[in-house]
């Protein structure tokens, strides 16, 4: 069936998510996707459901759980919620929340296994292989090179054997290119269809699912040495979450609909062994999988030891919910990899949700306010429009139309474009129009008609945003005088020109305030310089002292009397290679000569110091940075208002020899 046949029907799901780690933006940017297509959908009036969930089982949460001294099942408490904390944060509207470690789960997952046994698509065998522990996946001698890295995660891997059972993947291959060949549309984006299409036509191996070696796990019914291969018991989630195989549970009207949202580096999983799984069981594969693209930031790939993880509770903290779900889904074209910067957020925030969609609603609920007294015309005055307003009701008219085709193929991105194209026809249309001119030349029928059509275009707006930005909508239909909520609306119900009774319209708040760049810059300078103290403080741990000294608690004068703080003279400075914060500092101490290395390269340059007196802790114990050993540590005057800047060294004049004592 195609993609407008399903279309009363609408099942959804993101990946479930592997509880070894926090959220990232990795995790945000799918589910907020597939919450705008859930809440289009239910708009839309389609029956709709929408799964999201963790996947809790195998090696990785296992060992992380040891290392912390838990059980594995209390780390998956643990990071679970954290999942369910954010999707409230991001204003997620899923239906339901499976965790692979649920007993409805773990039942499905027998049942399946059971079943695939009985008809002999599973059979026991031996595995020899190569296999990635990280990735929890053997790959065949033809997918690993010379250097045996994981062609997926770039990490070591271990030859092993064991026995194992087996998945007839190999049975189900003609049937997947049939499949295909005849739904060209249930693998996107094109590119995805292509490289899985190459994949399956290259020859598919049966799959080994089952482990011995793994005891966190689902174990195999009637065989409690093995233990189902984990990425075999995520998939199953997605139907054991809608009650299969109970009849006249919610699967019976879910699964011939299923469509799911994963990253691109799981898409052979979800196009390839989850489809002959379903088939193997008399299911049908699923209408479509959607594999999305990756997130660097600023240029460069996501990574912890680099301080550069965009962490979604902090972005929506910082800029509002709403700003960061239209950001992701608006930055790049679906499906492609995209680049996350704070300043292109800024960007957006300041032209598309300020200038452009905030001050057509400004605009126009001013002068409803100030020609009309809030009070909105009867919507009688349209049988009177002009060519001008007749084209705006038409393009709001074809936004729907054009919006809901874009949907269809999951073009978020595009959907928006579609939607913005007619927010600057309604702010075009105040201009062309002037209805500061009508209020003064002509303060009757012609002023009510631009008027009304600018009140219709954003009551079309605060529909068509709602499943991007749910709470921006809701406050644009609270101005527009509204009752209820936008995602009590149903689409195919919208009328232009549909208003009966009264309505006056409440003006409030700016939707989206402009961001002061300047100011905002000194704030995110701020945030990055501690984050990086955050990761590396023995590299700047001058500064990290002085910040933190006004929280320590108070000393004895005989914990002072143990510092030994001297005067010395700066002979030299160098700069330290590859550490763009470091200087070694050459000092005459008098007595002798000492090295000291100090992360105050970004507030001086080598002129400002050279000759300098100084004060120096000298009994400090030797560290190394950089392989460099440093003897000592310089003190600093720093800005307290957390910006980090270094206002000056504590210094002495010249008069000081360098070793003087400080008391």
């Amino acid at each position: 069936m195609s993609e407008k046949e399903n279309k009363q029907r609408f099942y959804l799901t993101t990946p479930i998510y592997y509880v070894n780690d926090v959220p990232h933006i990795g995790h945000a940017y799918t589910t907020i996707a597939c919450d705008a297509l859930a809440r289009w959908h239910r708009m839309r009036g389609d029956d709709t459901r929408f799964l999201t969930g963790t996947d809790e089982h195998g090696q990785k949460i296992q060992s992380a759980a040891e290392k912390r001294g838990m059980t594995p099942i209390q780390l998956c408490d643990e990071v679970v919620t954290n999942y369910k904390k954010l999707w409230e944060v991001l204003d997620i509207s899923n239906d339901d929340f499976i965790r692979t470690t649920e007993e409805r789960h773990i039942h499905v997952t027998r049942y399946f296994f059971q079943k695939l046994m009985e008809s002999g698509d599973i059979y026991m065998g031996t595995y020899e292989g190569w296999y990635c522990t990280p990735c929890e996946t053997y790959f065949p001698d033809a997918q690993v090179g010379d250097d045996k890295i994981c062609p997926d995660c770039k990490r070591p891997l271990t030859r092993m054997s064991e026995e194992s059972y087996f998945f007839r993947l190999s049975k189900y291959q003609d049937a997947l290119i049939e499949h295909y060949e005849a739904h060209p549309d249930a693998i996107m984006p094109r590119s995805r269809y292509n490289e899985v299409m190459s994949f399956i036509r290259s020859g598919l191996q049966d799959l080994s699912v089952s482990r011995t070696t793994l005891k966190w796990g689902i174990p195999v019914p009637g065989n409690d040495r093995h233990t189902v291969y984990v990425w075999l018991d995520a998939l199953i989630n997605y139907i054991s979450a809608v009650g299969y195989p109970e009849k006249g549970e919610k699967w019976e009207t879910c699964w011939p609909n299923v469509r799911h949202m994963v990253g691109k580096d799981i898409i052979r999983f979800h196009s390839v062994i989850w489809p002959a799984v379903l088939m193997a069981m008399g299911l049908n594969p699923p209408v479509r999988v959607f594999a999305h693209g990756w997130w660097t930031v600023e240029g460069d790939k996501m990574s912890k030891s680099k301080g550069n993880v965009v962490n979604p509770f902090e972005m929506a903290d910082i800029y509002g919910v709403d700003a960061f779900r239209y950001f992701v889904l608006r930055e790049v074209p679906f499906g492609n990899d995209g680049d996350f910067s704070e300043l292109a957020l800024v960007n957006r925030v300041n032209s598309d949700l300020a200038n452009d969609m905030g001050n057509l609603l400004n605009r126009t609920l001013q002068m409803i306010e100030k020609y009309r007294d809030g009070k909105l015309p009867p919507s009688s005055v349209f049988d009177r429009s002009s060519d001008i307003d007749s084209a705006l009701r038409n393009l709001a008219v074809s936004t729907l139309a054009d919006m809901d085709a874009r949907m269809d193929d999951f073009s978020l991105d595009g959907a928006l474009k579609a939607l913005w194209t007619l927010i600057g026809a309604g702010n075009k249309y105040i201009d062309e129009t002037q209805p500061w001119k009508l209020g003064k030349d002509d303060p009757d029928e012609r002023l009510d008609i631009v008027l009304l059509t600018l009140w219709e275009v954003l009551r079309f707006v605060a529909m068509l945003v709602h499943p991007f930005i749910p709470n921006t909508a809701a406050r644009i239909h609270a101005q527009l005088g509204l009752a209820g909520n936008p995602s009590e609306e149903r689409y195919p119900d919208w009328n232009w020109g549909k208003l009966t009774g009264e309505v006056m319209v409440k003006k409030g708040e700016v939707l989206f305030p402009r961001i002061d760049i300047p100011k905002w810059k000194i704030g995110y300078d701020a945030r990055m310089k501690a984050r990086q103290v955050a990761l590396d403080p023995a590299a700047d741990k001058e500064a990290s002292a002085a910040f933190d000294a006004e929280h320590k608690p108070q000393i004895e004068i005989d914990d002072f009397s143990k510092l030994e703080i001297r005067v010395a003279k700066i002979e030299s400075v160098e700069s330290v290679e590859k550490a763009k914060k470091l200087y070694k500092l050459n000092l005459d101490l008098g007595f002798e000569r000492r090295v000291i290395v100090s992360s105050i390269r970004e507030f001086f340059t080598p002129e400002d110091l050279i000759g300098k007196k100084i004060l120096v802790l000298c009994n400090l114990k030797p560290a190394k940075f950089r392989g460099i050993e440093s003897n000592g540590m310089l003190l600093a005057a720093e800005a307290d208002d957390g910006t980090g800047e270094i206002i000056s060294l504590a210094t002495v004049d010249d008069s000081f020899p360098p070793g003087a004592p400080v008391h």
